[in-house]
């Protein structure tokens, strides 16, 4: 590979080149949603910049699998494997199935994923799919000695292992080891940190999902649905494996232990984490009630490619803090930016032939290693973004920069080249529409030669509201939609 790619690796604690394990081609892993509720913009910020790392890989020339989960059972409210099951808990909030629950929130998901224009793993998994999986993983690490029975529970036995916090450093082992400290401690355990690998109905009486299996009816802990899917699509060696800072502790490392012990070698050499989407309160979590959802953006009137953009702004190993008067100033960047690419005269590139004639060849290549070094610098997408303005400043045919906002698009998937016509065309009205304006102008310029204001006034709001707005000048009232 000519470029190649860096990133930080949690793993190692540090920026390190991408060497995949087959060369030019990569397996990748992301950790997907629990589908109890809508996802969070905190949870779609990790995805959006999952979505740019397999575009950047597969920008620079690597055949990306991409594969991802779906937790539609199993994942507990309590890292420590205590409390109730989210997708009994989503059941019973909306009194359905857990199965209605899971299908309705993982169409949601994936709606919303690709409103943000992300593009859909090449295999989704849900984890009910894989039970005869999970279950054949449990009976060989209780045949290798890495599992226990107790309390007609499955536990993986951490105590067998030489470093358990592989993510950490000594002085993080004991602030990981304290987070803990408050929950209900398990006393089937034989060590704080050893987890359930098969829940069995002696624990959870009311469990929707259950299966029989060699431990008796039960159902699998959370962690080991992402070793068994990612083994059975990819194999016992994957590249890349993708999350939320907040699955580092338990989930990934968690993940690590048990196919580890299982496989008998290392599993996966890269470890890719997106901070946390934040607000004035702090991180954002769907136990707070109220949370914000791409839906709510939207009925505020926002474009979901705005919220990418957003992300995009920044990198996304640093805290990202969402407010509305930021995002209305993304409003702004945004639409001003493609609609100085919508500016571009499109009759040097009408067809594809007469591109290739127009295109400065030089000039492209340049800018395009240009974008290529900041993907790769750690996936500097804000740097990526920068590279875009300055290559719209430069003097060079517009059919150029056309193709370059076109090939960079592949990556930053902003609609660059499109979102403008788009947005001229939504602000388009009907023959109906265009009447009932014409009529309001009408009541509104009675209402003014009667001197009440008052009544014009309410007119004027009301068409505000329906995205018109009134303009007085002295060739009489405009109209245009905002």
């Amino acid at each position: 590979m000519e470029n190649r790619l860096r990133f930080y690796n949690t793993l190692n604690r540090k920026v390190e080149t991408f060497v995949p394990n087959e060369e030019g081609k990569v397996a990748m892993y992301t950790c997907g949603p629990t589908v109890y509720h809508f996802a969070h913009i905190g949870n779609l910020r990790s995805y959006i910049e999952e979505d740019v790392l397999e575009k950047a890989l597969r920008y620079v020339g690597y055949d990306v699998k991409r594969v991802m989960n779906i937790t539609d059972v199993g994942h507990l409210s309590s890292d420590a494997d205590t409390g109730e099951d989210k997708m009994l808990k989503g059941a019973k909030r909306e009194h359905k199935t857990v199965m209605e629950i899971a299908g309705f929130y993982t169409d949601a998901f994936f709606s919303d994923c690709a409103k943000l224009n992300i593009k859909t793993p090449d295999v989704v998994e849900p984890a009910t799919n894989c039970i005869q999986e999970f279950i054949h993983m449990v009976e060989a690490l209780l045949e290798k000695g890495y599992a226990y029975l107790a309390g007609g529970n499955v536990y993986f036995d951490t105590s067998k292992l030489e470093d358990y916090y592989v993510f950490s450093s000594q002085s993080e082992k004991e602030l990981l080891v304290g987070v803990r400290d408050d929950v209900e401690e398990d006393a089937n355990k034989k060590n704080r940190n050893d987890f359930v690998l098969w829940f069995t109905k002696s624990k959870f009486e009311d469990q929707a999902l259950k299966w029989e299996s060699p431990w008796g009816v039960g159902y699998p802990g959370w962690h080991i649905e992402c070793s068994c899917i990612s083994m059975k699509h990819l194999g016992e060696y994957m590249d890349i494996h993708c999350g939320g800072v907040d699955n580092i502790f338990p989930h990934h490392t968690n993940e690590i232990a048990q196919s580890e012990a299982y496989l008998g070698h290392k599993w996966c050499n890269y470890w890719f984490h997106v901070h946390h989407l934040t607000d004035k309160t702090g991180k954002m979590s769907k136990s707070k009630g109220e949370f914000l959802t791409l839906s709510l953006l939207e009925s505020k009137g926002y474009d979901p490619r705005v919220y990418r953009f957003f992300c995009l702004q920044s990198h996304y190993r640093k805290p990202l803090e969402f407010s509305y008067e930021t995002l209305d100033n993304t409003v702004a960047a945004y639409e001003k930016l493609v609609k100085r690419i919508g500016s571009l005269k499109m009759e040097e590139v009408h067809s594809e032939e007469n591109r290739g004639n127009v295109v400065d060849r030089e000039k492209f290549a340049a800018y395009k290693q240009k974008f290529q070094e900041a993907l790769c610098d750690d996936l500097n997408t804000s740097m990526a973004l920068t590279v875009l303005y300055d290559m719209l400043k430069e003097d060079m045919a517009d059919a150029t920069k056309y193709a370059l906002a076109e090939d960079f698009d592949r990556v930053l998937s902003l609609d660059l080249v499109t979102a403008h016509a788009e947005m001229e065309a939504g602000k388009k009205v009907d023959g109906d529409m265009e009447r009932y304006i014409l009529e309001k102008i009408e009541e509104r310029k009675a209402a003014k030669k009667e001197k009440d204001f008052a009544r014009a006034d309410e007119i004027r709001a009301e068409l505000l509201e329906k995205g018109i707005l009134l303009e007085d000048t002295r060739e009489g009232v405009k109209w245009k939609r905002v």
